[in-house]
Formats: structure tokens, C-alpha cells, sequence
């Protein structure tokens, strides 16, 4: 645990997460969710936090460790074809981390997460954190799109929203 990271984390605040994600751009990553379920079975959440605070900070919790706190938190791996995907981006460390289930992450793998990962770091460094969201959940869309098509009606297990921590 660097004391970088710990001033990083220290001094980022809920009101830059709330200018770099207003509630128009979260409410175009939502509508971005929901078109891309139309297009599959698997379930996507897009997660924002802005920094760790008390003792996952203070024990150096990397950021994967807690997408994966986040993943089990918003029960995401409860999904009918274990098929759900997390988007998590800790915007202290500008680190964007993806946790699929199992069912789509053994067609995915670890380098193709990774590279989704990147692209969209690299849009967010940018300062497009939009268009970097937005890029980053077609991806998925698209994985799960041709590992899990839509047939027929199917049920939407997990809200849509993207959610603020």
C-alpha cells in the first residue's frame, strides 16, 4: 500500500464521480445496458466508485479484489445461465476491472476481459467517460451476444441502473 494511493483515495470525493457521471450519462448507460440485454441472455452492471475508504483502503485492497466484493455484494453471479458481467471502475486508482460468472468466462477468458479493461481506460484517461462506459458495455454486450443469444422473451434478472458506491 503506496502512500499515493492512500492520498489518491484520500482526497477523491462523491461530487467528481457525480460531475464525470451526471444523470444523463448514467441514464445513457442504462438505456446501453438495456439494449445490449436485448441482444443477449446475460445479465450486465455497470459499478463507479470513486475511492475506497476505511480499512479496504487502509489494508491496500486492490481494485480487482474489490470488484470481485462488488460482484458477490450486487449478486451478480446469481444469474439463471451464470452469465452476469461487472463493470467496475474505481476512479482513484483509474482502474476499470471486469468480473464475469463462470458460464461466460470460460468463452471469455481473463485476456479478453483485459482488453476491453484497456480500451476503456484509455477512453476514460481521455477524459471520454462516456463514450469509454459505453464502449466498454457494447463489448460485453457483444460477447455475450454471441456465447448467449436472446431467444425469445427472457427475463431481466438485475437492474439495469448503473450504480454510484
Amino acid at each position: 500500500m503506496g502512500i499515493k494511493r492512500i492520498g489518491r483515495h484520500l482526497i477523491e470525493h462523491r461530487w467528481r464521480v457525480r460531475r464525470i457521471f451526471p444523470p444523463d450519462v448514467m441514464a445513457v448507460i442504462e438505456h446501453a445496458i438495456r439494449a445490449g440485454e436485448a441482444t443477449h441472455s446475460g445479465q450486465v452492471r455497470f459499478v463507479v466508485e470513486g475511492a475506497l475508504d476505511g480499512a479496504p483502503l487502509f489494508r491496500g485492497q486492490p481494485a480487482r479484489e474489490r470488484a470481485l466484493d462488488v460482484f458477490s455484494q450486487l449478486r451478480i453471479w446469481d444469474t439463471a445461465d451464470n452469465n452476469g458481467v461487472l463493470i467496475y471502475l474505481l476512479l482513484a486508482d483509474r482502474d476499470v476491472e471486469i468480473v464475469a460468472d463462470r458460464g461466460i468466462d470460460a468463452h471469455v477468458g481473463a485476456a479478453g476481459w483485459e482488453s476491453i479493461c484497456k480500451a476503456m481506460e484509455a477512453e476514460f484517461r481521455a477524459g471520454n467517460f462516456a463514450g469509454g462506459a459505453i464502449e466498454g458495455i457494447d463489448a460485453v454486450s457483444r460477447l455475450l451476444a454471441s456465447h448467449f443469444p436472446r431467444h425469445g422473451g427472457g427475463k431481466n434478472e438485475l437492474p439495469d441502473a448503473p450504480v454510484v458506491m
